[in-house]
C-alpha cells in the first residue's frame, strides 16, 4: 500500500511540475496556441516512443543479458560434465538394447556440421524403450552417484540455474534416481515391478542427459573448438576413445 502511495505522490509532483513549466511559458510568451501545438505533438510521439524504449530496446537488452547468462551456465554445464555426466553417459549407455544403435547415431566427430547435430538432437529425443539395468552395476552407479552428489548440491547454489530450465531438470532427475538407489539397502535381489521403476528413472535420466551434451558439444565447436576437439575424441560413443591426437 505504502509503495501505490509513494507512486501516486510521484506522479502528482511530476503532473504539477510539467504544469508549472507550461504556466511559466504562458507567462513569459503569452501564446496558448505554441503550447498546444507541442504538446500535441509531444502526445503523438510519446506511443512511439514507449514502442522503442519499452519494447525495443528492453527486449534487446533483456537478450543480451540472458545470452551472457547462458554463456556464463555453459560453464557450469561444462564443469558438469567433466565431473560426472561423461562417466554417467558411459555407466549408463550399457542399459539399452539399442546401445550400437545410439553411439552411431550420436558418435560425435571433428567435422560434424549444424546439420549434424540437428539430426543427432532428432534421434536423441525419439529414443524410447525401457532400458534393461541387468546391463549395468547398480551398486556401482548407486555409490557413483552419492560421491557426487555435493557437485551436484553446489551446482544448484547458482542463482542463474533457474534460466537454464533444461539443465535444471537434468539435475533433478539426477538427484532422484540417486535417491531412488540410496533407499534400497540392496540393489542385487529386488522384484521386478522394483527394477522397472529404477529402469524408468534411468531412462528420464538418459534421454535428458544426451539431449543436453548435445547442446553443450555443439556449443564448444561454435565457441571453444580446442575443447570440441578433445571431447570429439573422448566421448563415449565411440569405439575407441583416446585424447590422443591422431
Amino acid at each position: 500500500m505504502r509503495r501505490h502511495l509513494n507512486f501516486i505522490i510521484l506522479a502528482a509532483i511530476l503532473i504539477a511540475l510539467s504544469a508549472l513549466v507550461y504556466f511559466v511559458h504562458y507567462a513569459i510568451f503569452h501564446d496558448v496556441h505554441h503550447i498546444f501545438i507541442y504538446m500535441v505533438g509531444d502526445l503523438a510521439f510519446l506511443p512511439l516512443e514507449v514502442f522503442l524504449v519499452v519494447i525495443v530496446i528492453e527486449r534487446v537488452l533483456a537478450r543480451r543479458e540472458k545470452q551472457a547468462i547462458m554463456q556464463k551456465l555453459n560453464m557450469v554445464v561444462g564443469a558438469f560434465f567433466s565431473e560426472a555426466g561423461n562417466e554417467l553417459l558411459q555407466r549408463l549407455l550399457g542399459c539399452f538394447d539399442k546401445s550400437k544403435d545410439i553411439s552411431q547415431h550420436l558418435a560425435v566427430k571433428q567435422n560434424w556440421t549444424h546439420a549434424d547435430f540437428k539430426k543427432a538432437m532428432s534421434f536423441a529425443r525419439a529414443i524410447d524403450g525401457e532400458p534393461d539395468c541387468s546391463g549395468i552395476d547398480l551398486n556401482g552407479l548407486k555409490k557413483f552417484l552419492i560421491r557426487k552428489r555435493q557437485f551436484l548440491l553446489a551446482l544448484l547454489e547458482n542463482p542463474n540455474l533457474l534460466e537454464h530450465e533444461r539443465f535444471t531438470d537434468l539435475l533433478w532427475a539426477t538427484f532422484h534416481l540417486t535417491e531412488e538407489l540410496e533407499a534400497r539397502e540392496s540393489l542385487t535381489d529386488i522384484p521386478g515391478a522394483d527394477i522397472g521403476h529404477i529402469a524408468g528413472d534411468i531412462q528420464r535420466v538418459y534421454s535428458q542427459l544426451i539431449v543436453e551434451w548435445l547442446c553443450y558439444v555443439e556449443h564448444l565447436k561454435s565457441k571453444y573448438p580446442y575443447l570440441f576437439s578433445l571431447v570429439a575424441r573422448t566421448h563415449p560413443f565411440q569405439e575407441h576413445p583416446s585424447p590422443v591426437v591422431v
